[in-house]
């Protein structure tokens, strides 16, 4: 009966060490902790005072990782009147749990934080629209929504 008490503390504590790195395992495929956080370098780029609307055609639609260490993100190109600018939408795996299509030739409109990447001007989006469908990206703080530590 001892053998049976001293087997069982041992496979429960097994157990409960592969559950606790099977939860860690997921969360860091949910996004967590991949460069996307509010604390990021890449999210501190997003000024709340730069921030600007534009309106143009979907020239591109490419996936990018901006930044080392980070899990790959959703980038366009839109062409304006004026020029075509970069436009860094978001996560991937954030906006592929989205119901918002985007395609080449579509016509929105951005609202997001100009910003200037790799010494090229770009604008980080808070909010894109197509037609009636909108996809909010981060609050008016710059806060982006994927983040579960949003304050």
């Amino acid at each position: 009966m001892k053998k049976f008490g001293i087997l069982f503390v041992f496979f429960s504590i097994l157990s409960l060490f592969f559950s606790t790195e099977s939860f860690a395992q997921r969360g860091m495929r949910a996004g967590a902790g991949n460069g996307w956080g509010i604390g990021s370098s890449y999210n501190r780029m997003y000024n709340p005072k730069t921030v600007a609307t534009i309106n143009g055609e979907v020239v591109s639609i490419d996936k990018i990782t901006p930044m080392k260490g980070m899990s790959y993100g959703i980038h366009l190109m839109m062409k304006t009147g004026k020029e075509s600018i970069s436009i860094h939408v978001g996560p991937a795996w954030y906006l592929d749990r989205q119901n918002f299509v985007i395609k080449a030739k579509d016509k929105i409109k951005v609202i997001g934080s100009k910003i200037t990447f790799d010494g090229k001007p770009a604008i980080i989006a808070a909010e894109i629209h197509n037609g009636n469908k909108v996809i909010k990206l981060r609050d008016e703080n710059g806060y982006p929504l994927w983040s579960r530590g949003r304050k």
